[in-house]
């Protein structure tokens, strides 16, 4: 079929259904919709044979739903309507919840239903939760009703008969406000300020008074040892800082600052960053790389090692490596090579392994180009040390996404193992980059000259399993969230306990020479870092736009950008 989806943002849950239907066989087009904007004629330009909605808060015109099968993924079960379904879901602290996808009509989230899935709720932040147990109940839902759909047989059920019930409660919530979000530091418990902050970790932010100013607090973690008086910082921690609660503390990761009538849209970074000379001197609560994976405490870099597998665990808010965060990460990784093991496994965060360059801290920036320029050699010195690693195997375990340059650091790797959920982009051009990284050398040994050129060139998201038909993924990993880090523990302990493994490793220096000899790494770097120069210090160029309007969350006023994404497989 020709099916059009509709949606705020090509996120990551609209592009993993966009790569999954793309996979089932379907054309695909994306086209994005301004909020409170009328899809009207977007739609006829397309007139498509389903038009699916994965994450849209603009509602659909009758115009549109009347003329067009509209279908709409609700990331709540049956019965529960309103715009702020995860947050809530979080704040209560519910411990199961589910997708629902509807039929669009007269009356919001009132649509009879074409498939509904359930699904656990961990205690994680809503945007974790998000990118995870909802996006595979989503999937499982979507490619469900479509099927249905399809067969032109099914008949979707009105809400009150789901399940054989004759009546399904209704529970309709209003959008949830920041006064519901206020945080009372000398009365909530820990667990009460954690729920608070993790409904709102990625947007909106908790807004809250902090040094004197306003500010939205993004993300929330639990403390096991640092106590004070309540609402006080305590201390600091790789970027983060920590705030005492009225029976313990929580790591805040990030803040963005509240802006005033006409100024520009805030930038969310790190808080020791977003603070900057308003941070009073604290102590720097630091935790062994081997040891924090032992404690009930924040840390975004840790290392552990089961039989002769050793694991370099990282997760940066959001997947964004900054200068700093490339920086600290090729130590980890450089203490990780100390050790007598005979396979490393990076190990990324649940919602993302990594998206490469940090865009939020380069355009906080005081000179934009130069931070640009310092991120990307970080992040190239970091894929070098990966790429050179000749006395053990190096895996890449994707929990979450990776794209960019973090997709191009996943590759660096002997082996690419990715959880059946995952979607890759490996490619820049869509922030206006040539991009770097080694994706000249590391992109065509793995899937060839010609596909390398359409990857670039198409920019267009790739499923796990589009991405091991191709050669970029070399395992798949169907777990849920929760299994994975199990899974991948296993499996290397497995791969490096094999009799292949040691052959394996033998075999790399003389693999490395060969690739040397017929064109050094530092060649490869040269020329990609060259054409990154020349971008970064153009103030013209459309990097720069691109990054204020993604970072900002503005409008992009550029020819082409609003163009629309399209696939057919």
């Amino acid at each position: 079929m020709n099916i059009l989806l509709l949606a705020d943002a090509f996120n990551s849950l609209t592009q993993r259904v966009y790569a999954e239907l793309g996979d089932h066989g379907h054309t695909v087009a994306v086209e994005r919709v301004p909020r409170r904007g009328d899809p009207t004629a977007i739609v006829d330009r397309h007139s498509p044979d389903l038009i699916l909605a994965p994450m849209l808060t603009a509602v659909i015109p009758r115009e549109v739903w009347s003329a067009y099968p509209c279908l709409v993924v609700r990331p709540g079960p049956v019965g529960d309507r309103g715009p702020s379904a995860l947050d809530w879901a979080v704040h209560e602290g519910v411990r199961k919840w589910g997708v629902t996808v509807f039929q669009a009509d007269a009356e919001l989230d009132a649509g009879d239903v074409w498939a509904s899935v359930p699904c656990a709720v961990p205690a994680v932040a809503k945007s974790d939760l998000y990118r995870n147990e909802i996006a595979d109940a989503a999937l499982t839902a979507v490619l469900l009703a479509v099927r249905r759909f399809t067969s032109g047989t099914y008949l979707p059920v009105r809400q009150s008969g789901i399940d054989g019930a004759e009546d399904v409660p209704v529970r309709a919530r209003p959008y949830f406000r920041q006064e519901l979000r206020r945080i009372d530091w000398e009365a909530d418990s820990t667990e009460t300020v954690l729920r608070k902050l993790r409904a709102a970790d990625s947007r909106p932010g908790v807004l809250d008074t902090l040094l004197g100013r306003d500010w939205y607090l993004h993300g929330g973690h639990f403390e096991d040892r640092l106590t004070g008086t309540a609402g006080e910082l305590l201390a600091t921690r790789a970027g983060a800082v920590c705030r005492a609660t009225a029976d313990g503390a929580v790591w805040i990761p990030q803040l963005r600052r509240r802006g005033g009538p006409g100024e520009p849209a805030a930038v969310k970074l790190p808080a020791t960053l977003a603070l900057g000379d308003l941070l009073p001197r604290l102590p720097e609560a630091k935790v062994p790389l081997d040891v924090g994976g032992h404690r009930s405490t924040w840390t975004d870099i840790r290392y552990s090692e089961e039989g002769r597998a050793g694991f370099l665990w990282f997760s940066f808010p959001g997947g964004a490596m900054s200068t700093t965060h490339c920086r600290r990460l090729l130590a980890a990784y450089r203490y990780a090579r100390s050790r007598p093991m005979s396979v490393l496994v990076l190990c990324g965060g649940r919602g993302f392994f990594s998206h490469g360059i940090h865009l939020n801290v380069i355009e906080a920036a005081a000179d934009p180009a130069a931070e640009s320029w310092a991120n990307v050699n970080a992040l190239d010195d970091l894929v070098q040390a990966v790429l050179t690693t000749t006395d053990r195997l190096v895996v890449s375990a994707l929990g979450g996404n990776a794209s960019a340059g973090g997709a191009m650091l996943a590759l660096a790797a002997d082996e690419v193992w990715c959880r059946t959920g995952v979607v890759l982009n490996p490619h820049y051009r869509l922030m206006g980059l040539y991009g770097s990284e080694y994706w000249t050398y590391s992109l065509p040994r793995r899937v060839g000259a010609e596909m390398t050129e359409r990857l670039m060139e198409d920019a267009a998201p790739v499923s796990a399993a589009a991405g091991q038909r191709l050669g970029l993924v070399d395992r798949l990993v169907d777990a849920a969230p929760a299994e994975f880090g199990a899974r991948v523990t296993d499996l290397a302990v497995d791969l490096a306990s094999s009799p292949g493994v040691r052959p394996r490793i033998a075999a790399k220096d003389s693999v490395r020479e060969r690739d040397e000899a017929q064109r050094p790494l530092a060649a490869h770097r040269e020329e990609e870092l060259a054409r990154m120069r020349a971008v970064f210090y153009d103030r013209g160029a459309p990097y720069h736009a691109r990054r204020r309007a993604f970072v900002r969350k503005e409008p992009l006023v550029e020819a082409g950008a609003e163009e629309s994404v399209t696939a057919g497989r």
